[in-house]
């Protein structure tokens, strides 16, 4: 948290001494230049618009203030009166953590986490007692909300940490409903990475007269982080490439970034049993699990990490010397966020991405957005065999392509035998490449020119000379013939008006012709729970053996008449 520039000191700011000492003890004696332009406006109560790259210390830059107002001035009521709302579970624990490392020594100061993937039963033992900073992501503080076990009307500063992050995962709606549930007079502070045409239409709605903050400039060079760039062929050049990479004894601990959650399981698991100790972390686990693996990884039991971009924020490992992109972003600020993971806290770092031909693009967004052009290196013994040239546009427009498009499967396996990667269920017939599409060899006919499909409006015939077997009806357009009386499928009733049977009235009693009756005028005078005369429905043959499925029918299969016995009464067996 340290930088040349910035000659005041923690001392210097007008912070709680217990504050300073709990920084002090921390490690830090100097605040980065976001910490050193927000602590003193947030102090003066006047809302913020920060424009910061991860790893600037733009966590303590808000809590330490919002720390200082809690401790000086004594809230009314019961209730949140600091909400932080943060995109994923990690930031949030992470922004969790570092509020009880630097109000350890304020006795007053009481920290709840909402977070999905948690119990309900634990949060809401939480929630039930007092509380004045409430950390959560937007979900799970809705969920609760509408529960009625969160009163945000104490709420005096409102947080959004990473809002770009959030506008990406779609919390917009949930972000602008709790906001409308905090009182207009609160002091509301936003930080982003980035800052386009959402950002600033968000922070209009929501910030009055902020002050805005560049503390560095949002396409920071990471000096301190070395990025290297390695062209592999197709997905087994890629993987065994990185088996190599991970080889290396410079290698402390790394984060390798994917960009599905089955790949993130896939290379961890085939890693492990290649003998390093790797995990995955993703979004589908829940947070129990995710929290026992960042903890393995702080406590040096894992020392490789598969992982999405749902942990690209939020973790912060001192230990993590490389971060290895096996997938590009999609996004290129994502790819700052990634890469942000290593060289920390003035250490040294390495970024590493492997990409290939189809990936150009999205590396040309990159270095523009970083304002970098990243070094090609490449490992003797693993270069690429063939050039890397530019992609070409797809004549197949809106289809996706790269690995995560459709069909475009096969997996990947690790062998422990060998240190190699092996392509599942591989193509024989056209050798497959990084990005390519699936290859059907029924399209490798050629086509002529003009040539359109026909839709005669007909279906095909596969009518052959071979004889039939017996019994087999040959196929004619003749229409079938069928015996007296029969049905076909198109004679069937298609509504069930249209058999119901014709009635006759016998001695109270309804009997039709098809040999059904309904009850008589006993059946008639009985009445229904609104007072009504209960209607009597035909009876269907579509339930002759029972009555009928409406709740107001009451029918029964009349039984046949013995004249020698006389008229049977409903109740005889």
């Amino acid at each position: 948290m340290s930088d040349k520039q910035t000659e005041i000191t923690f001392n210097d700011l007008p912070l709680d001494e217990n504050i300073v000492r709990a920084v002090h003890e921390a490690g830090y004696t100097v605040p980065t230049p976001v910490q050193a332009q927000s602590i003193p406006v947030l102090l003066n109560g006047q809302d913020l618009l920060v424009t910061s790259r991860t790893g600037s210390g733009k966590t303590a830059a808000f809590m330490l203030p919002a720390l200082h107002k809690l401790t000086t001035s004594p809230g009314a009521g019961r209730g949140p009166r600091l909400l932080v709302l943060s995109p994923t579970r990690e930031l949030a624990n992470q922004i969790t953590e570092a509020a009880k490392k630097y109000g350890k020594y304020l006795k007053q100061v009481r920290i709840v986490s909402i977070l999905g993937g948690t119990s309900y039963q634990v949060q809401n033992r939480m929630l039930s007692k007092p509380y004045e900073i409430l950390v959560a992501t937007p979900g799970r503080l809705i969920d609760q909300m509408n529960q009625g076990r969160i009163d945000l009307s104490k709420v005096e500063m409102l947080v959004l940490d990473e809002a770009d992050r959030m506008l990406d995962m779609g919390f917009i709606d949930d972000v602008e409903r709790i906001a409308s549930a905090i009182p207009e007079g609160r002091q509301t502070l936003l930080f982003s990475a980035t800052m386009d045409r959402e950002i600033l239409r968000l922070a209009n709605q929501l910030l009055k007269d902020p002050v805005r903050i560049e503390a560095t400039e949002l396409h920071a060079s990471h000096e301190n982080i070395e990025q290297r760039l390695h062209y592999v062929d197709d997905l087994a050049h890629k993987n065994r490439l990185l088996a190599h990479l991970l080889t290396d004894t410079a290698v402390n601990q790394a984060i390798v970034f994917t960009a599905t959650k089955r790949d993130a399981d896939l290379v961890a698991s085939d890693l492990a049993g290649m003998g390093h100790q790797a995990a995955a972390l993703h979004g589908d686990m829940n947070q129990g699990a995710r929290n026992r693996t960042l903890d393995g990884l702080r406590r040096g039991r894992f020392r490789v990490l598969v992982a999405t971009d749902v942990a690209a924020r939020g973790i912060d490992v001192p230990g993590i010397s490389h971060v290895i992109n096996y997938d590009l972003p999609k996004m290129a600020e994502d790819y700052v966020h990634r890469i942000g993971r290593t060289g920390r806290a003035g250490n040294k770092g390495t970024a590493i991405s492997l990409a290939g031909s189809r990936d150009l693009m999205h590396l040309k967004k990159i270095e523009r957005f970083t304002g970098q052009s990243i070094n090609v290196h490449s490992v003797p013994g693993y270069e690429p065999k063939r050039p890397i040239k530019a992609s070409k546009p797809s004549s197949q427009g809106g289809q996706r392509h790269g690995r995560g498009a459709p069909g475009n499967g096969g997996g990947r396996t690790f062998s422990a035998n060998r240190s190699d990667f092996q392509q599942r269920n591989s193509n024989p017939q056209k050798k497959r490449f990084e990005g390519g599409q699936p290859t059907f060899l029924q399209d490798e006919r050629p086509r002529f020119d003009g040539e359109r499909p026909r839709f005669d409006g007909e279906r095909p015939r596969f009518d052959s000379a071979r004889p039939r077997a017996d019994g087999l009806r040959v196929r004619t357009d003749a229409p079938r013939s069928r015996p007296d009386g029969a049905r076909g499928r198109t004679d069937a009733p298609r509504h069930r008006s249209d058999v119901i049977a014709p009635r006759t009235r016998t001695e109270g009693a309804t009997v039709r012709a098809d040999g059904t009756r309904t009850l008589g005028e006993v059946g008639r005078r009985k009445k229904s729970a609104f007072g009504e005369q209960t209607p009597l429905h035909t009876q269907s043959r579509f339930f002759p053996d029972g009555p009928s499925r409406s709740h107001d029918t009451f029918t029964k299969r009349a039984r046949p008449q013995n004249p020698s016995q006389g008229r049977k009464r409903w109740g005889d067996s």
